[in-house]
């Protein structure tokens, strides 16, 4: 028989130095002869950035490849990516962006000396000149993104030397493409003859239109491009080449980002599958792949919407081939004969960089975030959660039940509810295992993630019923569910929680401001200020809000309408605001703007700035004290006993 205690109060093995000691950030990773090598982060470094190898055969332990104080993270765009390239030529070695100066370096593996590539360019401590997404190039070249915000933002593909000529002298690096707003995804064909990449303008983001280019390559000057896909409300991504003729990518001209073909000697478009479902995702970061070229008839592709699968699609036949792999989500990242290595999810070990074998489908985990799994009796099952707003639209959700094997709730008790809202707002809430999730619902607190409309894994229509509508329909949205999940019977209505970061934060706000179904909420980095974001963001994302919301200042009325921080007097239940001192993408005058004005109200709230942290927290040590405070707070609130520090209200 169970014991019974009250919800939110159960004693729970996972806790919040697990949840952050145990948590790291995986980027890609590459085949390098019998070795692997993976990007990952460490929490004890304060989220520094490096290379690790991993024998390929074996269990053993990684060995760095990057020492400190380098940091192989790129600030293309804020978010990165793509920040790294292995060269597995005579001399085996590494090109990758140093995240405090954003120079290029490389590093010979069989040294320990990076040797910069591209010149210095800091103003203010804040580099101007910024690269990602290193391809290879023609011989002793690579090719990249290259931000340049000394003047007017403007973005290139650009082909930098290996000779470290370039180190003192901006010149020597070559520009490709003409300038554009943003540009990503250059790839040169197979024979070096064409390079291709994609591009966007302002108020575009990646994922409302983009155009992809193709160019005969040559020795000097800018490249005449042409235009060969995308445009108006068509989002085209990941160009790839199948071979020297053909050219493969992703594009949603159906309303479902589905895989297409280019053939450049008959200049013909072939849509390899026609599927409602997606084989793409929103571009946050330079560099994320969905897809490879298996060889010049097969790609091996990630898809799905709420879950992904991986398959086989043959660009003659266009057929379809599922591989039966028990992972949630799974991302291809390279590819070495019939060993896979990719990115996957599940419920059990959370994300890994998985080793694969696509013919016989055996498989194992090269390196995990979670480095020490949770107890299993401790982890939430999750449902796949439907219901119907008031305009007759599906609304999709996760929903995570308490859960803890021994544990129930007091007879009669309906257990408190957190509701997670994802960032982006152009992102997506996934199944897998989460020990952020689990740290609630171990407790005895139920966690219900949002897919609210405007999320991506729907399609076109799903996303764009956002537009214009950003604080409306998101917020709908979420009350929707919440409201379902009272209606049901499933949570206690005097205990409802919301929480989220950057964008979620703005939805957190927003719903706290317009609507009364919430008793507590967590803003972590959240949006509170339209017009101060529009005035004071980054460049990636100062239009953003024209899709969101309306151009600015045209819509200057529905700016100041819609801000939570010109409504804050709506709020009436306690708040929490998490906020790095570092933030470029939401300053923390957003953050404390709202402090103040709920301090002026009197409404209890704590305000806890943590230095030395971006956009996302990823030191270990403000990790735990942001999951704590959370846990306090909505201990106080809700009124449970629990294991950690108080936290003050004011």
């Amino acid at each position: 028989m169970p014991q019974h205690m009250p919800y939110g109060s159960w004693p729970s093995t996972i806790s919040a130095t697990q949840v952050a000691a145990g948590t790291k950030p995986l980027g890609a990773a590459c085949f390098f002869g019998d070795k692997l090598i993976v990007q990952e982060g460490l929490p004890s470094e304060g989220g520094r950035m490096t290379l690790v190898e991993y024998d390929r055969h074996s269990q053993s332990e990684g060995r760095t490849l990057i020492d400190a104080p380098y940091n192989v993270r790129s600030r293309v765009h804020e978010y990165g990516g793509a920040s790294w390239l292995l060269l597995a030529g005579d001399v085996p070695a590494v090109v990758f962006a140093n995240f405090s100066d954003q120079r290029v370096y490389l590093q010979l593996l069989a040294d320990q000396t990076p040797i910069a590539l591209t010149p210095q360019s800091m103003v203010d401590a804040d580099p101007t000149l910024r690269f990602a997404e290193f391809v290879p190039g023609p011989a002793g070249h690579v090719l990249a993104i290259m931000e340049d915000l000394r003047g007017e933002p403007v973005r290139h593909i650009v082909e930098i030397p290996l000779d470290g000529s370039a180190s003192e002298d901006l010149a020597a690096i070559r520009l490709l493409s003409s300038p554009a707003r943003f540009v990503a995804g250059p790839r040169l064909s197979p024979n070096g003859e064409q390079l291709t990449w994609i591009s966007w303008e302002h108020p575009n983001m990646p994922w409302d239109s983009t155009e992809l280019h193709l160019a005969e390559y040559s020795t000097q000057g800018f490249l005449q491009d042409t235009v060969i896909a995308g445009g108006p409300e068509i989002s085209v991504l990941q160009p790839e080449w199948a071979d020297d003729d053909r050219l493969a990518f992703i594009s949603d001209s159906s309303g479902w980002w589905n895989p297409y073909t280019y053939q450049l000697s008959s200049g013909r478009t072939v849509r390899l599958v026609d599927r409602a479902a997606e084989f793409a995702g929103p571009l946050w970061q330079v560099g994320t792949g969905w897809y490879l070229s298996q060889n010049p008839q097969t790609l091996l592709c990630s898809y799905g919407t709420g879950t992904t699968k991986l398959a086989r699609v043959h660009t003659t036949t266009g057929g379809l081939e599922d591989l039966d792999l028990p992972f949630a989500r799974v991302r291809p990242l390279d590819l070495d004969g019939n060993w896979l290595l990719a990115r996957t999810s599940s419920l059990t070990n959370g994300e890994e960089i998985s080793l694969i074998n696509i013919e016989t489908l055996e498989h194992s985990c090269v390196t995990r975030s979670i480095e020490q799994l949770p107890d299993p009796q401790m982890l939430p099952e999750v449902e796949e959660f439907e219901c119907v707003n008031e305009a007759g639209q599906a609304v999709h959700a996760l929903l995570y039940k308490p859960r803890q094997v021994g544990y129930a709730g007091l007879e009669g008790e309906l257990p408190p509810y957190v509701t997670f809202v994802h960032g982006g707002p152009t992102s997506q809430a996934v199944a897998t295992l989460s020990t952020s999730i689990a740290y609630y619902t171990s407790r005895g607190i139920g966690v219900v993630d949002v897919n609210y409309g405007g999320s991506t894994g729907y399609g076109r229509n799903y996303r764009n019923r956002l537009r214009g509508a950003w604080g409306v329909v998101d917020v709908a949205d979420t009350v929707t569910v919440i409201k379902a999940l009272i209606n049901r019977g499933l949570a206690d209505p005097q205990r409802i929680g919301i929480e989220g970061g950057s964008a979620g934060g703005w939805t957190v706000l927003c719903a706290l401001t317009f609507s009364d179904v919430f008793t507590a909420g967590i803003s972590r980095y959240g949006v509170s200020d339209l017009v101060g974001l529009v005035q004071d963001t980054h460049d990636f994302e100062s239009q953003y809000m024209f899709s969101l919301v309306g151009p600015y200042p045209e819509a200057a009325d529905l700016y100041e309408k819609r801000a939570p921080i010109n409504h804050v007097e709506k709020i009436s239940c306690p708040v929490l605001l998490l906020q790095g001192d570092e933030d470029k993408v939401v300053p923390p005058a957003q953050s404390q703007v709202v402090a103040d004005a709920l301090a002026k109200r009197g409404i209890p709230h704590a305000y806890i700035l943590f230095a030395g942290e971006q956009h996302g927290f990823r030191q270990s040590v403000n990790i735990i004290k942001a999951l704590e405070s959370s846990l306090a707070f909505y201990a106080q609130i809700f009124e449970f006993e629990t294991d950690v520090p108080d936290i003050t209200l004011s």
